[in-house]
């Protein structure tokens, strides 16, 4: 469990650290061809199907890669 932690803790700092010194690093996201906006006069609602998809394998990927 604290590897787990330890783990998530390094990931969510290399994620702050890349939003705060380089934001257009991840201006792609939910901006992909398949996120859905839709936009009315008094309401916005979006969903970011592609971009989560792409984000799911690659999270998928990673955690493969440190369980073995």
């Amino acid at each position: 469990m604290a590897k787990g932690l330890m783990v998530t803790g390094l990931v969510l700092l290399a994620l702050g650290a890349t939003l705060h010194y380089a934001p257009g690093l991840l201006g792609w996201f939910g901006k992909l061809p398949g996120d859905i906006r839709i936009e009315s006069e008094r309401s916005r609602t979006f969903i970011p199907v592609t971009s989560m998809i792409i984000l799911s394998l690659v999270v998928t990927v990673l955690v493969n890669l440190f369980r073995r």
